[in-house]
């Protein structure tokens, strides 16, 4: 997962597209619609830390509606969100302000391993070790 600290220079969007979708916007709506068509990015937001609507949001794109690309966290970012984060299909995250960037790899050395699927690896772990 790309880390990416609250201070740092904003990337050029350059040629890739990208869409910010609040939190409380209908998906099926917006796929419907068409506006996934082309998009290399979502940035998906998270107005507070104890909102997590996004968390759904992520998950949907990935698993019903096969987005590829960029899923990226916005807002209120902390470190200790960044690993269910990740296994809920974002790829890339800008922590909040003064969240230090040099923690965020700890989370994920301190978590390596999971008993549930997720969306990185669908089969629990006891199927994991069956196959």
């Amino acid at each position: 997962m790309k880390i990416i600290a609250a201070d740092a220079v904003p990337e050029s969007a350059g040629a890739e597209k990208t869409l910010q979708i609040p939190n409380d916007a209908d998906l099926a709506e917006l796929v419907a619609s068409g506006a996934l068509e082309g998009v290399q990015r979502v940035e998906l937001q998270f107005p507070k830390f104890t909102d997590g609507r996004a968390y759904s949001q992520a998950l949907l794109l990935r698993r019903r509606y096969r987005f590829a690309g960029d899923i990226r966290a916005t807002g209120d970012v902390l470190i200790d969100q960044l690993v269910h984060m990740h296994r809920s299909g974002f790829t890339s995250a800008v922590l909040a302000p003064g969240v230090n960037a040099d923690a965020a790899q700890r989370q994920f050395d301190r978590y390596s391993a999971f008993y549930q699927g997720d969306v990185l690896e669908p089969r629990p772990l006891f199927a994991r070790e069956a196959a």
